[in-house]
Order: structure tokens, then sequence, then C-alpha cells
């Protein structure tokens, strides 16, 4: 099936999982459940891999959930922290921003850009434990975010 241009049209897609690059699994596993209060979804040893499968998402969400995985050599290791080149990363969602702001900065979250009210909703950014950039946006009704 095309459209435009003969360009597929692709239906009934949906981007399950991120990875992201950690150095630990249970450090991680602490920040995003204990700290950012995520629900943890799947934390399975593959032996054969010398792994785990480690799946966190905030809770009651039902979009994309973040793979948690260990870097296991220097090139791996080196994107721990920076896997976007300094640009945010990742974008959560909130129905309520001045509550999760507010529970954050009481855990310690460091906020490196101070919330501001911008045409899409009100936003600040923050670091996860490793320095990624993330997003925390309550968007506005309509926005498209």
């Amino acid at each position: 099936m095309t459209g435009a241009g003969d360009q597929p049209v692709v239906a009934g897609q949906t981007i399950g999982q991120l990875a992201l690059v950690v150095r630990d699994y249970d450090e991680a596993i602490a920040f995003y459940v204990d700290v950012l209060g995520f629900a943890l979804i799947e934390d399975r040893v593959i032996p054969a891999q010398g792994k785990r499968w480690v799946v966190v998402a905030p809770r009651g969400s039902t979009g994309s959930r973040l793979l948690l995985a260990r870097a296991v050599d220097d090139m791996q290791a080196s994107r721990i922290g920076n896997q976007t080149g300094g640009r945010v990363f990742l974008f959560l969602h909130t129905d309520d921003f001045w509550r999760d702001f507010r529970a954050y900065t009481a855990k310690g979250v460091i906020f490196v850009r101070e919330p501001k009210v911008e045409s899409y909703g009100t936003v600040a950014v923050f670091e996860d434990l490793y320095g990624n950039l993330w997003d925390l946006l309550q968007p506005n009704a309509g926005a498209q975010t």
C-alpha cells in the first residue's frame, strides 16, 4: 500500500521500547522506580547472553517503555549519560506538572532548566542519574507534542 509520492503507508505501528544505556541495572532501577516513581515492568535474567532484560515505564502508561541496557563495552559506556550529544533525549508527559516537579525536586532530581510556560505547555528540563536530559512536560490541551 502506498500513499503520496509512492511512499509506503504504515498503519498500526508504535514504538514499544527505547534502549537507555546504563552503567548498572540496580542503580538505574533505583532511580527510575524509587525516585521518578516508574513501574518495574520486567526484570529477567538472560543467562545465555550474560545480561538482564529490564523494562520500566511511568505508572499507568500505555505508551513507550524504557529498556535499561547495561553497557557491555567501552563504546557503549562512552554513551552513558550522553546518548543525544547534549540534547534533550526523552519527554516525560504529566497531567500535573507542579505535583511532579515538586515531588522530583524533593527527591533530589536536578533541574537544569527551570519551569517555563511555553505555547505548547509547561516544561522544565531535568537530568537523570547519568546526566541524560529529560523534559518534564504538561502539554496544553490540544498541543501537538
